[in-house]
């Protein structure tokens, strides 16, 4: 034919062209779509993930470990380290890389395993090193033989033992695709990750890599910036960093690096409060070689969000938001088992969200008699940082109502409760961390009936360090004058009266007081809470007629607002029994048709709290007027009685117990009485301390009782 043929090809396309018949076979090789780009990767043969630290603080056990495995001959090992973002696993893999390459004649491969790409490239770069050739390198790059099969052949066929690193294999599914991590004859393998859960790592060794130990950790600052101040300054700003190695690096980084204004360590750790020390940390950054996001502490850890995002699960970014809310303290897990958490995610994806964090490292489950969640500080103030402002309220009042879920709301008198103790640190957490007022407000509420069941467990110091600490914080915000911020106040008056400390407990009770009195009236539940408070630690002062005079404004008001047989009000009447002077005393107990104590029985129940301190009180009236024999066996049942229900070292229950023995005393039983008071000054002394005014009446007791009996033990020698 004389025909001129035309033809034009685009792309992968083709244009076969023949004046005559033709028969044309094509043989297509495709490989998966991650080998349709070939990165190059930098060389294997030394570390990229960082810089090795001139000197490794503390992972003396771990790299001893780790260098005993690398310097034998046993080979087919996998040794995983795990932990949060920042806390140095890299660190210890090039400490180690390059002791293996120095000492231990090991050849050193280092692969960044952070996605598919690098891995591929990287492994293959490996394969290279071992002595692939070009052609089987081609070959695995365009998907004519499986990859990693290249890369484990080489590595078994090895002249020289090797050590190969996978830094930041924190999404373990790359790793499974392709089956990328194997044992070999001729080498170990050490991963690096922030993914925990063993089921990843089926045949591995795991060590967790966590926060150093607070020497170790100034230790690491201190090595960076030693001009800038004292190894005791470094060990304070170190626990404000939460001694994570990445915090203290950067912190390290900027001191050394400031020149025209020099910062020292104490003006660093003055700046490190509120969300903004995140952005200071991060300050340091600029004196890294490797400004990578994992070298910023406000971004390390989204790389494990995003990754949580992309697994489906999204709401594990929520749920660390709501705990940002709270402190690094252990959160008793019972508090994320509310309908409550509905507020922020769905209640029914809260298992799948908390196993993602604690997956990724990004929390921690510890068990301290109570099973909790723990995260890290600077973690929470990071994800605090970056929460949008539109939501941050929303989750801060979800926090809110959380908390108010498992706080009683009416406290009970009763034993130390561990959980209710864990919970302080976290209320404070949240009154620090709201910026609403309606929030702060709900917050501060639920802080000062924690403070109440904390008081009514006897757990005073906790309790006094609640009140006192959370009306210091809230009154910038709500003001001195605000209900809430006074309540908390009273709350600590009590409390100090408690710890012994009445002077204190009387100068704050009274300031209280005048406040209340001259914005809500005398006649205002609060006010008439206040006049009962400040009685009690003015009558342990001596101060009677005002303590009386305040006592009985009190039962009145109570009597006139509430009615008589209200629990105030009768709690508040057998509290007059405790202080009236010996010369009323009569009267408040045979001017009354009913004795209090049936009183309250009858109106309450003789199990009730009220009922069985008035039976108490009214067995101390009588033993005040000398009716020993009447008192005695009323105080014998609540001695008894008291133990069962609050346990041995209630303070109540002591009180009862000191009031027999002294009965006892009064009635000639002074064996009894001595061995009675002995147990209860020891435990007084446990509980209170040897310097308590209660531990020390209670010795002075004890020593008149053995002087009593000294005279009757001579009195019956032959």
């Amino acid at each position: 034919m004389s025909d001129a043929m035309d033809g034009r090809a685009d792309g992968h396309g083709r244009v076969y062209q023949a004046s005559g018949d033709q028969h044309i076979v094509e043989h297509h090789h495709h490989g998966d779509a991650s080998a349709e780009t070939w990165v190059s990767t930098e060389s294997v043969r030394r570390p990229t993930g960082g810089r090795a630290p001139a000197v490794l603080r503390d992972r003396t056990e771990l790299m001893e470990h780790l260098q005993a495995a690398v310097a034998s001959d046993v080979f087919n090992q996998v040794y995983v380290l795990h932990g949060m973002g920042g806390c140095g696993k890299t660190a210890v893999a090039i400490t180690l890389f390059q002791r293996a390459t120095a000492e231990s004649s090991r050849a050193g491969l280092w692969v960044n395993a952070a996605d598919r790409t690098t891995l591929r490239s990287g492994m293959l770069a490996v394969a290279a090193d071992r002595g692939a050739t070009e052609g089987e390198l081609l070959a695995a790059r365009n998907g004519l033989r499986a990859p990693a099969d290249l890369v484990w052949e080489r590595l078994d066929r090895s002249a020289e033992p090797w050590l190969l690193v996978l830094d930041n294999a924190d999404d373990p599914a790359i790793l499974q695709d392709g089956s990328w991590l194997r044992t070999s004859p001729r080498g170990t393998v050490l991963v690096t990750t922030r993914q925990a859960a063993a089921r990843w790592w089926p045949h591995a060794e795991l060590h967790h890599v966590g926060v150093l130990p607070r020497d170790a950790a100034a230790q690491v600052l201190y090595d960076l910036a030693p001009e800038t101040g004292t190894v005791e300054e470094a060990s304070e700003i170190a626990d404000r960093l939460g001694r994570l190695p990445l915090a203290l690096t950067l912190a390290g980084g900027f001191l050394a690096q400031q020149v025209i204004d020099p910062w020292t360590m104490a003006k660093y750790g003055r700046h490190l409060v509120g969300h903004e020390r995140v952005d200071l940390i991060d300050r340091g950054a600029a004196a890294l070689t490797d400004k990578g996001s994992r070298q910023l502490v406000s971004q390390t850890w989204q790389l494990s969000l995003d990754a949580l995002a992309a697994q489906g699960l999204p709401e594990s970014t929520a749920l660390l938001r709501l705990l940002a809310c709270y402190g690094s303290d252990p959160l008793p897990l019972t508090l994320l088992n509310s309908s409550e958490l509905n507020g922020v995610l769905p209640r029914s994806r809260a298992e799948s969200a908390l196993r993602g964090l604690l997956d990724q490292s990004l929390t921690t489950l510890v068990d301290i008699g109570v099973r909790c969640v723990q995260t890290h500080g600077v973690l929470l103030a990071s994800v605090a940082a970056g929460t949008p402002p539109e939501q941050a309220t929303h989750v801060s009042s979800t926090a809110v109502r959380l908390l108010d879920a498992v706080i009683p709301a009416i406290p009970e008198r009763g034993p130390q409760d561990l959980r209710l103790r864990l919970l302080s640190p976290h209320v404070l957490a949240l009154l620090r961390h709201a910026t609403e007022v309606s929030v702060v407000a709900e917050a501060l509420d639920v802080a000062v009936r924690l403070a109440i069941a904390l008081h009514r467990t006897a757990d005073y110091l906790s309790a006094w360090e609640l009140a006192s600490e959370a009306a210091a914080v809230t009154e910038p915000v709500l003001g001195p004058e605000h209900r809430l911020v006074l309540s908390a106040l009273a709350r600590a008056g009590r409390t100090l009266f408690r710890l012994g400390r009445f002077e204190e407990s009387a100068a704050l009770h009274s300031r209280v007081l005048a406040d209340r009195e001259r914005l809500f009236g005398p006649d205002d539940p609060d006010t008439l809470d206040s006049y009962d408070a400040t009685s009690r630690p003015l009558n342990t002062l001596s101060r009677v007629p005002e303590s009386v005079a305040l006592l009985r404004r009190a039962v009145e008001g109570r009597r006139r607002t509430l009615g008589p047989v209200h629990p105030l009000t009768l709690s508040s009447r057998g509290a007059l029994l405790e202080i009236v002077p010996a010369s009323d005393l009569a009267t408040e107990i045979d001017g009354t048709a009913l004795p209090l104590s049936q009183e309250c029985a009858l109106e309450l129940g003789s199990d009730h709290t009220i009922t069985l301190k008035a039976r108490l009180n009214h067995a101390n009236a009588l033993y005040r007027l000398g009716r020993f024999e009447a008192a005695v066996e009323d105080a014998h049942l609540l001695a008894e009685e008291y133990p069962q229900r609050y346990g041995p070292d209630y303070p109540v229950t002591l009180s009862a117990q000191t009031l027999y023995a002294q009965i006892r005393a009064a009635l000639g039983d002074v064996s009894v009485a001595i061995e009675l008071m002995a147990t209860v000054a020891d435990r007084r002394e446990r509980v209170l301390g040897a310097q308590h005014p209660y531990t020390v009446f209670s010795r002075q007791c004890l020593e008149e009782f053995r002087a009593r009996a000294a005279p009757q033990s001579s009195d019956e020698q032959p």
